[in-house]
């Protein structure tokens, strides 16, 4: 009996399981490779677990897991200056590779949702002002 956030595949050798968990580490990793994401998106919960120390790696990716597709989505944060169109197919593409290489699974849609911009740090009176989320 599987979970139903897992992806069950048969072998002469036994079962192999991939939770949907691994495959939302795996499209948030590969987002954050491409330059020009200043960081991912994700919400309330996301944030208190940093606070707490915890870094999560699936944090502003929803993933529906099929047993041989996979559907993506996800919230960014670019950097001021880019062009965002570009950075999005970016995106898309990496994800994409990066899932179907590492799991096997066909990703049919990797939707891309722009939360936000990331302003440069600028010196301040001596002190250095943080980056703004817009």
């Amino acid at each position: 009996m599987t979970a139903e956030n897992e992806r069950t595949i048969t072998s002469d050798m036994g079962m192999i399981r991939i939770s949907d968990e691994v495959v939302a580490v795996i499209a948030g990793l590969a987002a954050t490779e491409v330059e020009g994401v200043a960081a991912m998106s994700g919400g309330l919960a996301g944030g208190i677990a940093e606070v707490l120390g915890r870094r999560n790696l699936a944090k502003g990716v929803k993933v529906e897991v099929g047993t041989e597709e996979a559907k993506v989505d996800l919230h960014i944060v670019v950097n001021y200056g880019v062009r965002i169109p570009d950075v999005a197919w970016e995106i898309q593409e990496n994800v994409k590779n990066a899932i179907e290489r590492m799991t096997g699974l066909r990703v049919l849609q990797v939707n891309v949702h722009v939360q936000g911009v990331s302003f440069p740090a600028k010196e301040k009176g001596g002190e250095r002002e943080e980056p703004a989320l817009k």
